[in-house]
């Protein structure tokens, strides 16, 4: 089972191995997947709400339903931007009797046309094929992107796939995004061919902050600052990775606070330092406070490890997938001078992770025990 964190005040478990998955195959030969993404929405864990988007790998299939109002993007973070535009597109689809659809593209378009400037993605692929469904959209259509999808005109592609093959009745972009052939598809192009071509086109405002404008770059440079409370600010959630439990050192154990050593699936990690954090465990978050960085007191590695002690509690983990968020920032990483004054160090964290968790606006806003 994955786990996510999605929009503001919702925690999110969506079924991974049992999703419905059903191949077909294409005129080409090759297959294609219609894969259905189950999701549970834990809204402070006091409902249960079930989610389910339909996904699609290319614009082929049959099964893709229609009419859709649409929206075409990236989509990395499904910040508050994003989410948006994910609002705008579930409530145009409830009142126009379409299906809210989603297309994106994989990979990466940079990775592709500009490998050298391609960014670290806040979300692995399945953590964003999650979300969406558990922002409303019934159904995703994922895009392969290569250089010969890129050599396609934004009109061309706009005719045969958003209008001919998806049959749209409304098409929305967020603020600044192009598509097509030398990026040449922006709303004004959109809003021309939609005249044309008799659906609706708009662009959904941008979303801003302290008079910044939330993107995902921005986030990830607050990432690598370790900003996790602004980051979090603007995704509308507390940023998390996930990843299995592998066996460490166990030096934690001697030291008497054992920590889980997680190996994060996600690129971003933010900037080396000891955080508060939540780990879900049992599907419940617990407090935890968790070190990323290389052990300098001890010496023994250059690669940055993830590391989390979960706050009275005692079990077994290594194998686990756990999902780890972000809450506050408590220090930078240190080298200390003995062991016993790492520990003492180690104490005071725990203290002041406890103090920051007993406060009256997180004990309201976070569901942990």
């Amino acid at each position: 089972m994955n786990v996510i964190t999605s929009v503001p005040g919702i925690d999110v478990r969506c079924t991974g191995g049992g999703s419905d998955y059903r191949r077909s195959k294409s005129r080409g030969g090759k297959e294609k997947g219609l894969r259905v993404i189950k999701c549970l929405r834990i809204t402070h864990y006091s409902s249960l709400i079930t989610a389910e988007m339909r996904l699609f790998h290319g614009t082929d299939n049959a099964a893709i339903q229609r009419p859709t109002v649409l929206t075409l993007g990236v989509f990395d973070g499904l910040h508050l931007g994003h989410q948006l535009i994910m609002k705008t597109i579930v409530d145009r689809a409830r009142a126009t009797s379409a299906v809210p659809t989603v297309i994106t593209f994989e990979p990466h378009p940079r990775a592709v046309l500009h490998a050298e400037s391609a960014p670290p993605l806040l979300q692995t692929f399945d953590q964003k094929m999650e979300a969406l469904g558990v922002l409303g959209i019934e159904q995703t259509i994922v895009i392969h992107f290569d250089h010969a999808f890129s050599q396609i005109r934004a009109g061309d592609f706009l005719r045969d796939v958003v209008v001919d093959r998806l049959h749209a009745k409304e098409v929305y972009l967020g603020r600044g995004f192009f598509f097509g052939h030398n990026r040449e598809g922006n709303i004004e192009l959109l809003r021309h061919v939609s005249q044309q071509l008799g659906f609706v086109a708009d662009e959904v405002p941008e979303v801003r902050l302290r008079g910044k404008r939330i993107g995902s770059t921005v986030i990830r440079q607050l990432l690598a600052e370790g900003q996790v409370n602004l980051a979090r600010r603007m995704l509308g959630r507390p940023y998390g990775v996930e990843g299995p439990v592998a066996r460490g050192d166990a030096r934690g154990v001697g030291l008497g606070f054992p920590t889980a050593n997680v190996q994060p699936h996600n690129r971003v990690i933010p900037r080396r330092g000891v955080y508060v954090t939540s780990t879900l465990i049992g599907g419940q978050w617990r407090r935890s406070v968790t070190n990323i960085g290389v052990r300098p007191t001890f010496g023994d590695t250059l690669e940055p490890s993830v590391e989390t002690h979960v706050i009275n509690w005692s079990g077994d983990l290594y194998g686990d997938v756990l999902r780890v968020r972000f809450l506050h920032r408590l220090r930078d990483e240190k080298k200390f001078g003995s062991i016993d004054e790492l520990k003492s160090q180690i104490e005071r964290d725990v203290r002041r992770a406890e103090r920051y968790f007993d406060r009256n606006g997180v004990r309201k806003s976070l569901t942990i025990v």
